[in-house]
């Protein structure tokens, strides 16, 4: 989907200016060494991680095939920077018939489509398989952005991979969104995760924008190996 498409379902809906830290938020001014750094530690990182990652996603790929028909990785359309679409790559966690059971759901359960409309998922998902509850637990789900990040689509740190089904709620900052790209971690993954609510959520990809740097970019990166391990508010 193009940029105009994506402005095009803007609406008035502003949670992210009643959340976000300063009522006036602006994207801040990065400093001009800031993206040749970001581009290095993106590249530098994303590679080692494939090394040592490599036997992990091996294996998580075996077990996917031994378990449940059906492809190993999933390719989610996403909005990257500028309003290009890329396809956000995670192994596949979730039956082959998800999408029959999801529209089964939204049409006979309204209390599970209030919850998908306010949070675009659900607490207790009957589509995730038992393997892809502990991969999402666990955050092995995501390993294959590695890719994503080697292609250019994404970043290791940054806001998170939206849908253009989600741009209405950042209204009016949605511009200040497309100035970066998406990352596999960022500050949601180290604020909670699925304990937070959308509209803070929200907020804080907003002050990862207003803030982003190379320093904050590793401490996040620190902080999310912690969140990890814990896990702590994962999916």
């Amino acid at each position: 989907m193009k940029l105009q498409e994506i402005a095009g379902t803007a609406s008035h809906f502003d949670s992210a200016a009643a959340l976000s830290p300063r009522r006036d938020f602006r994207p801040r001014a990065a400093d001009d060494t800031i993206p040749a750094a970001k581009l290095v530690l993106d590249k530098l990182g994303a590679a080692v991680a494939l090394v040592l990652f490599a036997p992990v996603m091996a294996l998580i790929a075996l077990l996917i095939l031994a378990t449940e028909r059906g492809p190993v990785l999933y390719g989610h359309t996403r909005v990257g920077a500028g309003g290009r679409s890329f396809r956000c790559l995670k192994f596949r966690t979730m039956r082959t018939d998800s999408q029959e059971t999801l529209d089964e759901i939204l049409l006979t359960d309204p209390i599970a489509r209030e919850e998908w409309r306010t949070s675009f998922k659900f607490d207790r998902d009957p589509r995730v398989t038992r393997l892809g509850d502990f991969l999402r637990r666990s955050s092995l789900d995501e390993l294959p952005q590695i890719w994503n990040v080697l292609r250019g689509d994404m970043s290791l740190v940054g806001p998170r991979p939206i849908t253009a089904k989600e741009a209405p709620m950042y209204g009016p900052h949605f511009a200040a969104y497309l100035s970066v790209r998406p990352g596999v971690t960022g500050l949601w993954q180290v604020s909670g995760r699925s304990d937070t609510t959308y509209d803070e959520r929200v907020a804080l990809d907003l002050a990862y924008v207003d803030s982003a740097g190379l320093w904050q970019d590793l401490g996040i990166i620190c902080r999310t190996a912690t969140a990890v391990l814990l896990r702590r508010g994962a999916v």
